[in-house]
């Protein structure tokens, strides 16, 4: 593990070993030119996958900020975007645009409030439903549709989404031809999976019916999570899959997930599995670092640990978008979460992470903030020792994507 990253990874999950350091793996690593000629702008294969809870558009801005090309949202389920609900209106990859923006889309570029390329991830249960999801995610100016067909959670499998499918394959490819057929030529439909329902043979057979079918019904590509929907995301996920997926089907585009928790996972997959892009998930909650780390090794740079400025920005900048987004009620519940994460990366980050615990308004965590990340001198692109209500009424500087 390179000095700079920060792990989450549980104990039971082994680091991977590369034949070669990763720094010598990631200056010659490029992107299949596949890759931007479906979706422009996504220049690095690497992206950020849709989160439940999580990948909401505060923080795939603030993962834009620091390199991430590419993002997935959280699955936004059918009847609730047919019933003008979420996705309709706080999923919407233009909604801070507009709001914390001039308006004009051009200025909301230069601002860095751009929230594209984006997928929106629709789930449901029924082709017809699924189709007039995906519809309207088009008319919302996503650009690509992605099916959820790997979600394990129990709840979410009893009405008969997500990983569900995995076990039913007449329905799962019913469902992708549907949203096939719902979505405009020109625009890209893909798939998330996972690699079975279980580990058994007839598991197997059924992952490869789906997989292959969604190929034929000309999906990009599929991004294939190397854990079974029993397994849920316990216990290692099975990298060799991918790399005999990848072997046996040469000719198609295949992303990998799974155990990706540091700037290294994400290029050990690539040179392990030969998988054309990684998908980051749990690895970047609290760690929008991992894209530039990423960015700044393919160009041969030694990749930067974020100093306590630097983090002091990103969480201001993430705490003033949820405000925007959420309200300053539900921002600060739901920042909670991601304040225990960022906070590893602080020098102190058991005393931080028990103080992000503690907050419930706007003025706890400016105290926070304050207390541990005083702000030594101007955080790039906002000046000195900004406050959330400085980020929140004030310009937003324009930062590059790309390191140096």
């Amino acid at each position: 593990m390179s000095p700079v990253s920060v792990s989450m990874r549980p104990s039971d999950v082994p680091v991977k070993t590369t034949a070669e350091p990763v720094a010598a793996i990631a200056r010659r690593t490029t992107v299949d030119p596949r890759i931007p000629a479906l979706v422009p702008g996504f220049d690095a294969p690497f992206f950020q996958a849709g989160l439940a809870g999580y990948s909401d558009a505060a923080m795939r801005l603030v993962a834009r900020r620091h390199g991430c090309p590419y993002c997935v949202t959280e699955a936004l389920l059918d009847l609730t975007l047919i019933n003008g609900g979420k996705g309709r209106t706080r999923e919407d990859p233009d909604l801070l645009a507009a709001e914390c923006g001039t308006g004009d889309p051009e200025s909301n570029r230069a601002a860095g409030l751009d929230d594209h390329p984006i997928a929106g991830q629709i789930m449901g249960t029924y082709p017809d439903e699924m189709a007039r999801g995906a519809a309207l995610l088009v008319g919302m100016n996503y650009d690509s549709i992605d099916v959820n067909l790997a979600c394990p959670v129990k709840k979410i499998r009893k009405r008969n989404r997500g990983g569900h499918f995995l076990a039913h394959p007449d329905d799962a490819i019913a469902v992708l031809r549907a949203v096939r057929d719902a979505v405009p030529p020109s625009l890209p439909t893909t798939v998330k999976m996972r690699r079975g329902s279980d580990d058994t043979p007839e598991s197997a057979r059924r992952f490869e019916r789906i997989f292959d079918a969604a190929y034929e019904l000309g999906y990009a590509w599929v991004t294939v999570h190397c854990r079974t929907v029993e397994q849920k995301y316990l216990g290692p996920g099975r990298w060799p899959f991918l790399t005999d997926l990848v072997a046996r089907r040469p000719d198609r585009l295949i992303f990998g997930s799974g155990d990706v928790w540091t700037v290294d996972d994400i290029f050990a997959m690539l040179e392990l599995t030969g998988v054309h892009a990684v998908s980051v998930a749990r690895g970047c909650i609290g760690n929008p670092w991992i894209f530039r780390q990423a960015r700044q090794l393919m160009v041969g740079q030694t990749p930067a640990a974020p100093t306590v400025d630097e983090q002091r920005e990103a969480l201001l900048m993430h705490f003033a978008y949820a405000v925007r987004l959420h309200g300053e009620g539900a921002a600060s519940r739901m920042m909670r979460k991601f304040g225990i994460k960022f906070s590893s990366h602080h020098p102190a980050s058991d005393v931080v992470k028990a103080d992000f615990i503690r907050c419930a308004s706007v003025d706890d965590w400016q105290r926070v903030v304050d207390t541990h990340y005083p702000g030594s001198g101007p955080a790039s692109g906002f000046g000195a020792a900004p406050t959330v209500e400085a980020i929140m009424t004030g310009p937003i500087s324009d930062r590059s994507r790309r390191p140096g």
